[in-house]
């Protein structure tokens, strides 16, 4: 315990503080040291510059220039070492004598760069100990040698060719360098520890033999046992000339192999050393220095921060392995090499985890672009603010400290759990946008001429800002800030809902594709609404301008609420329309892997539903408003009476919709009667078979709905509209400018709120009259203005009553649920801070921030904000099956086998039918009232799952499904009790039992449901799904009579699809085949196999020749080959010495023994054949066994269940023939990891079988799994958003931040008030367990059969096409066909061709007498109505065209 809270401490606590600076025990100490004093650089600098110099642009210039070119070498030489590690190639060179002299180095560390000394003998004594590997053809490398005349001869090398004298003192001592381990060799090359200086080859070289080469290896061994000392030396001399380190790097090898970038490489040290007497002679004549290029200057000072990490690491390693003995097998060094430019490379001894370790790496080069840039916004913004005077004395280093963690957490964040990119880039864009903000209002206060300096009486100062950026390392350390990139999406969608009405956003691309649209909708309408006010108008006259702006706001407000927020839908739609043939490669594509999805497809005809009902629809909007608007009806009525006469229509209206309804559909209306008032039909049935019945207050609701959204709030609207237009025409309050933004702002908010979900509505225009024209009528502006304000006002006022009401039910003491120890301790103690919960709360309304309760206890504490999707990740279950699995994982073990995997697929199909009918039943009112965010629980016999609704929208709904476990842990179960359980038999009263009145609610009852955060809904909400009956295979298998019935079933299922088989006549008459069953033609043919044949299971089995015989065989099953061929259109010889009968006794025999070879795992699903040598002639054609047997065995799995229901079908062959046919069409049967299992299961077909392997509590059984589609029932709890937003935001606090690994934590435990292992349990992993997570998914109303049938579908042309050919048939006189043909033809002149064919074909009635009628129009001017149709018709299809 006192480990975690350290770690925390340090971690998280210090981490946070400090941008992402803390000191690691686990990292080596030259990590640590450089973080140290990168953080000391970046604090002092700032401090230092502003100190020293004056406030002036030099010295802003000088720091932000300093700052930049630091970062770029940074990041710079990261980017180039991580991309050496990618690609660059690995050298392994072991160091036998680095240990030895370790402590010498570490005492010799601080004289690393002297020059050294020059030792002759030992350089002339020193044996080579590694050889050189030849190669077909010398790379660059080989080309190059050092040039000690460079300034940094570390960096720099010249290419030279080698002199005759290297050439032969190199070709003696790399003859006997060679050596091997095991297979593997290694291109040594000639290393001065880190840095290799390349000599030519020459021929000689690659022709020296082995026995010279073993010689020369003998001879020098003697020497390296005694030379062992000094070649350390030497080497360490040569190392400290070169200025690089001399020993092993930091991690061992277990950690390099791990990065598998490295060459297989020898653990000798292969290496060949440039003789001693050559450098000195390089060294002794020196030559004159070379003009350096640009470019390797370039190379020098990228590569001096290179060397020097390796430098500094290799002491640190050094100083590492000084206490481990020189007795043990050092580590072997693998060196990299770094490429400088063509021909020029150095070696680098480091690796890739110690580097990530030191500095953060960016993927490409944007990313490093960003970083950079930031790093200079960051030092420009703070170094400006400081030049300015705006901090003194203390606090400027402070605001320093604040400069140095922006910039430390640009190089190095924390890792953590949830951690992505972007987090690097969090903190330094929050001070940009604050330092920039105080930047701006600085200037702008300045300014004398200023003509607003404060806001409702609020002074605005920049002082304010400023005092917050003091606390941006506390800020950061509680956790108010979030992602930049979840930071963007909220503050975008919280813009777009409350000024511009949209919907929530799920994506940042989602959140940018709102606002945008919203903006160009909106300064559309500016430009007219300007057009429109710019001059006076009376009130006899509105201008055509204005009627056309209302028009056009209408039309532009009913298609943004018809709109989801993720375009991805749309962009399909038009991709698929623009390029058709890249769509329908990928259609082919999914095609052949058998797997293609029909939810793409489904959504895009959903989207193209609404763009062509769209287009009438707003035809005849913009025509009706323009209409409206411009007949000065809304002038009219200026008198109050009519105007608060619309007002009263949308309360009363609004009232009955939305609260009387709703509350008398509930489970338990107002929480005091005990059963619905308003039932469906399907309350009383037990199991419901059909799709929900319409009921007559579903009709009643529907209907009301839509009359307050598309005709009173318009109204309302386009009233106010017209009269503060007419108002502000003749007097403007703000500026025309001002006056006409605010205007468009408000008019399309109320209008696309209202399209999207007026559930509230009638509560916002109630308040806003009370409150503007009773209780502060004087700071009432105008009716639109004060609705607009009130909307925003309202939906806060709403949350904040939601969070009080959780806080109130989850503190409750009557009812706490403690989970720990530590919750006893925090309930008393959260007493007196009750005022500071109370002003939390209030803060996290207004920034719409969860309020989580900390640990799970009773203490709250505020979170960043999040959008309303609220999980930053789009996370959604991947299904593991032999699609998505490796094939040894296939083979060796059963893929997905646990319960879990298997099981989230009923909730991926639970996901699918939600799609097609949620919209629709929220517009039934089936859920109750509902809003953007709410939280629903769906409960039946055992799927639990939790529905969060996200998205919106006027006929769409974007939800997402958490489903939990099956089998759910002890406190799931408590809580799945509370929430099925009833209250009606409740009779106590306080503490005694009087009784209830009849249909109502005890008090205890009453007051008990009263403290919960969650309701029933409904009781009885159907869904389309799966119901699972299972049966233990083992009781159905063991008794003997059972499996011989199983083999039965089994062969007959062999030779039924035999005899079906499209290749039937290919087999009989292939010669192969008939060669290989050359025996099975003889009657006498034995097969005897105890192992596999029995008396006990084989029907055909022959006792007294302990084996089966072709004649027992044909004995048993020759009346079922002959029936099944009797069932062929072609006709097939079936006689006893067929070859139909050959081949399928021979199929017998082998189906038997390959199912006697299937492990009980793999058995009767699987299909995991093996085939034994004497049956392999079924290779011929693989078809035999994959189209024949394999389906056979499942066949036969099916049949033998259906034997305890319906005996009869052993009995008979034709009831077996006509059972197997219909379970052959109707029926699936495979194994669930199986790709068919789930493309089966989101088809919807309606019977499937598999056998499932289930392990659970000690048991280890095989349960045969029957799945039949119907209709289950779910109870619908809703439960307060604010609960599961606290309880998931506390989930992250306390896993990620605070490291609580307990899985018995205090937070997770139940607590049936809250529901809050429920809650917590369907967190996304590894916060939460849920068994399945779905994809973001939008369901559409148009494809809800119900609602379809209320309303005619969607507005379309064809739709009103059709509803005018059935008005046009009503018309119709049925004239009997035998009158005279002339009154016949007398009206056929009057049918137009074009027209007819819309037409049922050969109309006609039949009379209850028999009589036939010939239907005849008789309405007159047909001819003019088929023309209007027939435009009708060419308009519909050119629209489908085009969409």
């Amino acid at each position: 315990m006192g480990s975690q809270v350290v770690q925390t401490l340090r971690q998280g606590v210090w981490a946070s503080l400090t941008g992402g600076w803390y000191h690691d025990p686990d990292q080596n100490k030259f990590n640590n040291s450089c973080h140290l004093y990168l953080w000391i650089f970046l604090l002092m600098l700032p401090l230092s510059l502003h100190l020293a110099l004056p406030p002036t642009t030099m010295a802003l210039s000088i720091y932000c220039s300093s700052i930049t070119v630091f970062f770029v070498l940074i990041k710079l030489a990261n980017y180039r070492l991580h991309l050496m590690f990618d690609e660059g190639e690995a050298v392994v060179r072991s160091s036998l004598s680095d240990l030895s002299k370790a402590q010498e180095k570490k005492s010799n560390a601080s004289d690393s760069c002297l020059p050294p000394k020059k030792d002759r003998t030992a350089a002339e004594e020193r044996p080579v100990e590694g050889g050189l590997q030849p190669s077909p053809e010398p790379s660059p490398d080989d080309l190059s040698s050092p040039n000690p005349d460079q300034a940094a001869p570390l960096l720099q090398a010249q290419q030279r060719p080698p002199s005759q004298s290297e050439k032969d003192e190199i070709q003696p001592e790399s003859a006997g360098g060679i050596e091997k381990t095991d297979t593997e060799t290694i291109e040594t090359e000639p290393v001065k520890e880190g840095i290799d200086i390349k000599g030519s080859l020459t021929g000689t070289d690659k022709e020296q033999s082995e026995q010279e080469r073993t010689a020369e290896k003998e001879s020098e061994q003697d020497r390296i046992e005694e030379k062992d000392s000094e070649d350390k030396e030497t080497a360490d001399r040569e190392t400290a000339d070169e200025g690089l380190p001399s020993s092993k790097g930091s991690e061992d090898e277990s950690e390099e192999e791990s990065e598998g970038h490295k060459e297989p490489s020898d653990a000798n040290n292969n290496s060949l050393e440039t003789p001693h007497e050559d450098q000195e002679h390089v060294i002794d004549i020196p030559e004159p220095p070379t003009q350096v290029d640009l470019i390797k200057d370039w190379c020098k000072l990228l590569m001096s921060v290179c060397m020097c990490v390796c430098i500094c690491q290799e002491e640190d390693s050094l100083d590492d392995s000084s206490e481990t003995s020189t007795q043990e097998k050092p580590a072997r060094k693998i060196y990299y090499k770094l490429k400088l430019f063509p021909g020029k490379w150095i070696n680098i001894l480091y690796d890739r985890l110690t580097l990530l370790a030191l500095l953060d790496r960016n993927q490409d080069v944007l990313e490093n672009l960003v970083a950079v840039f930031m790093a200079f916004l960051v030092s420009f913004l703070g170094f400006v603010l400081l030049n300015h005077g705006c901090f003194k004395d203390f606090w400027i280093f402070q605001f320093c400290l604040v400069i140095a963690s922006c910039h430390y957490s640009l190089l190095k964040v924390k890792k953590s759990s949830g951690h992505n990119q972007l987090v690097a880039y969090s903190r330094a864009a929050y001070f940009c946008i604050f330092c920039a903000l105080i930047w701006v209002l600085e200037q702008l206060l300045r300014r004398k001429d200023l003509p607003v300096s404060s806001l409702y009486g609020v002074t605005i100062v920049c002082y304010d800002v400023l005092r917050f950026t003091y606390c941006f390392p506390i800020t950061f350390l509680v956790g108010l800030f979030p992602q930049i990139n979840t930071f963007t999406i909220y503050l975008l969608e919280q813009i777009d809902m409350h000024f511009f009405g949209g919907t929530a956003a799920t994506s940042l691309i989602s959140a940018v594709y709102s606002i945008l649209r919203s903006l160009a909708a909106l300064s559309l309408l500016y430009g007219f609404c300007f057009g429109a006010l710019k001059e006076p108008w009376d009130e006899q006259h509105t201008p055509a301008l204005f009627s056309g702006f209302c028009g056009l706001l209408v039309v532009l407000s009913y298609h943004l609420s018809r709109q989801s927020s993720d375009p991805s839908v749309l962009l399909s739609l038009i991709k698929s329309k623009i390029m058709p043939a890249l769509v329908e490669s990928d259609e082919e594509e999914e095609d052949d892997t058998n797997i293609k999805d029909p939810l793409p497809e489904k959504l895009q005809n959903s989207m193209k539903e609404i763009l062509l009902s769209d287009i009438m629809a707003c035809s005849v909007a913009y025509i009706l408003t323009f209409a409206i608007t411009a007949s000065t009806v809304f002038l009219s009525l200026k008198v109050a009476q009519l105007v608060f006469l619309l007002y009263a229509l949308a309360g009363t209206v609004g009232f009955v919709t939305h609260y009387l309804i709703p509350q008398l559909r509930k489970h338990h209306p107002w929480l005091w009667i005990s059963h619905p008032v308003l039932k469906t039909k399907e309350y009383y049935q037990f199991e419901p078979r059909e799709d929900a019945v319409l009921m007559w207050f579903e009709r009643l609701y529907v209907g009301l709905l839509c009359f307050e959204k598309y005709v009173v709030y318009p109204a309302i609207v386009l009233s106010a509209l017209t009269n503060d237009g007419f108002a502000l025409s003749h007097r403007k309050k703000l500026g025309i400018h001002c006056d006409v933004l605010l205007t468009t702002v408000a008019g399309l908010k109320l209008l696309r709120s209202s399209f999207c979900n007026p559930s509230f509505q009638f509560l916002t225009l109630l308040f806003t009259l009370i409150f503007f024209h009773f209780d502060c009528p004087r700071a009432s502006e105008s009716f639109l203005l004060d609705f607009f304000i009130m909307s925003i006002v309202f939906h806060k006022m709403r949350e904040l009553l939601l969070k009080l009401h959780f806080i109130l039910v989850y503190i409750a003491p009557w009812q706490i649920a403690w989970g720990s120890a530590f919750h006893a301790f925090a309930q008393p103690f959260a007493v007196p801070h009750s005022a500071m919960l109370l002003l939390q709360t209030l803060l996290t309304t207004v920034f719409y921030t969860p309020l989580a309760p900390f640990l799970g206890s009773a203490i709250f504490i505020s979170s960043y904000p999040r959008p309303i999707k609220f999980w930053e990740r789009n996370y959604n279950t991947k299904r593991i099956d032999n699609s998505n699995s490796r094939l040894v994982s296939q083979v060796d073990k059963e893929t997905g086998c646990d319960d879990n995997n298997l099981n989230s697929i009923f909730y991926e199909y639970l996901t699918r039918s939600l799609q097609h009918s949620l919209c629709g039943d929220l517009m039934l009112g089936r859920w109750g009232n509902y809003s953007a965010g709410d939280c629903f629980i769906l409960a039946s016999d055992y799927l639990n799952a939790l529905v969060h609704l996200i998205e919106i929208g006027n006929g769409l709904v974007t939800f997402q499904l958490r489903g939990l476990e099956f089998r759910g842990t002890y406190c799931q179960q408590r809580e799945v009790e509370a929430i099925t359980e009833g209250v009606e038999e409740d009779d106590a009263c306080c503490c005694c039992e009087p009784g209830h009145l009849p249909h109502m609610l005890s008090c205890n009852a009453a007051f008990n449901l009263r403290w919960l955060a969650w309701e029933v809904m409904a009781t009885k909400y159907l869904l389309e799904g799966y119901s699972i009956s299972e049966n233990n295979a083992a009781t159905m298998l063991q008794v003997y009579d059972l499996r011989k019935l199983l083999i039965t079933y089994y062969l007959k299922s062999i030779i039924y699809y035999l005899v079906h088989s499209p290749k039937l006549s290919t087999w009989l008459k292939d010669a192969t085949i008939q060669e290989a069953l050359q025996s099975y033609t003889k009657w006498h043919h034995i097969e005897r196999d105890p192992q596999v044949f029995s008396v006990k299971i084989d029907e055909d089995y022959v006792h007294c020749l302990q084996g089966v015989t072709r004649a027992s065989f044909c004995n048993v099953y020759l009346e079922w080959i002959q029936h099944c061929a009797g069932k062929m259109e072609t006709p097939v010889d079936s006689d006893e010495d067929s070859p139909l009968v050959t081949l399928s006794y021979a199929l017998s025999v082998l189906g038997r023994r390959s199912l006697a070879s299937l492990t009980p795992k793999t058995a009767h699903i699987h299909c995991d054949f093996r085939i034994a040598t004497k049956d392999e002639w079924v290779f011929t054609d693989l078809d035999l066994l994959q189209k024949v047997v394999a389906p056979a065995v499942r066949m036969s799995l099916k049949l033998h269940q259906d034997h305890f229901t319906c005996l009869e079908e052993t009995e008979e062959a034709s009831i077996l023939y006509e059972a197997i046919t219909n379970y052959r069409s109707n029926l699936v049967i495979c194994h669930e990891s199986d790709p068919a299992w789930r493309k089966a299961v989101l088809s919807s077909r309606d019977t499937l079988l598999t056998l499932r392997h289930m392990i659970d509590d000690g048991t280890d059984e095989y349960k045969i799994i029957m799945l039949y589609k119907r209709h289950l029932s779910f109870k619908v709890i809703k439960i307060n958003k604010e609960c599961v937003r606290g309880l998931w935001a506390g989930q992250q606090q306390e896993l990620i931040f605070l490291r609580n690994r307990n899985p018995e934590r205090g937070s997770i435990q139940n607590s049936k008030q809250a529901l809050r292992n429920m809650v917590n349990s369907s967190c996304d992993q590894p916060l939460g367990y849920p068994m399945y997570v779905s994809p973001l998914t939008t369901s559409y109303a148009g494809t809800h059969r119900t609602l379809r049938g209320i309303g005619g579908g969607a507005l379309s042309l064809d739709a009103i096409r059709s509803w005018l050919c059935s008005k046009w048939l009503r018309s119709v006189h049925f004239v009997p066909l035998n009158v005279s043909s002339s009154f016949y033809h007398h009206f056929v002149f009057c049918f137009n061709p074009l027209v007819c064919h819309s037409l049922p074909a050969d109309f006609k009635e039949v009379n209850k007498n028999g009589d036939e009628y010939k239907s005849i129009v008789v309405t007159p001017n047909k001819y003019i109505f088929s023309v209007f149709l027939q435009a009708i018709s060419k308009m519909h299809h050119l629209l489908n065209s085009i969409l």
